[in-house]
């Protein structure tokens, strides 16, 4: 075993977590300015991106959902997507409560679009690392995610 005073991860400043919260800001930064020119906020590339992985037809509730925020904070969104003639929403025919968002054709263009400018900025932040060493990074981080989240559930039973 290594000397754990010795490790990067324990000396890395400030913490390995901080490191982490700037380089996702960082990069989030780094796309929001590359798309800015077409219009997009970080909260509608966001939105319109994840609609595209989960797919279309998807329910509003679900996309808030996997986005982690609240109904409340995508509904002003989807209202501006919308505006913008990117989305469109569609009520669900089995309950008519229910809203499902789907891309117009111009949506469909806007999507292409970002994954070019987006696809840039991860090649940009991702060179001079490996497939490898990108997939022991994926893997760690999604352990990572999984702790935090049981950790989390624990301390709300204490």
């Amino acid at each position: 075993m290594s000397n754990q005073s010795t490790s990067l991860h324990t000396t890395i400043e400030p913490s390995l977590g901080a490191v982490l919260g700037r380089v996702h800001r960082q990069w989030r930064s780094a796309v929001n300015q590359a798309v800015a020119p077409l219009g997009m906020t970080e909260s509608r590339w966001t939105a319109l991106m994840l609609l595209k992985k989960i797919g279309e037809g998807c329910t509003q509730q679900t996309l808030a959902s996997k986005l982690s925020i609240e109904m409340s904070s995508l509904s002003r969104t989807l209202n501006q997507l919308q505006q913008q003639g990117l989305i469109e929403r569609r009520t669900d025919p089995e309950d008519k409560r229910v809203h499902c968002l789907w891309l117009t054709p111009e949506g469909a263009e806007m999507v292409e679009a970002l994954a070019v400018r987006i696809g840039t900025i991860r090649d940009e932040i991702y060179a001079g690392i490996s497939e490898a060493e990108l997939d022991a990074f994926a893997s760690v981080l999604v352990k990572m995610e999984a702790n935090a989240v049981a950790c989390a559930t624990h301390q709300e039973k204490r």
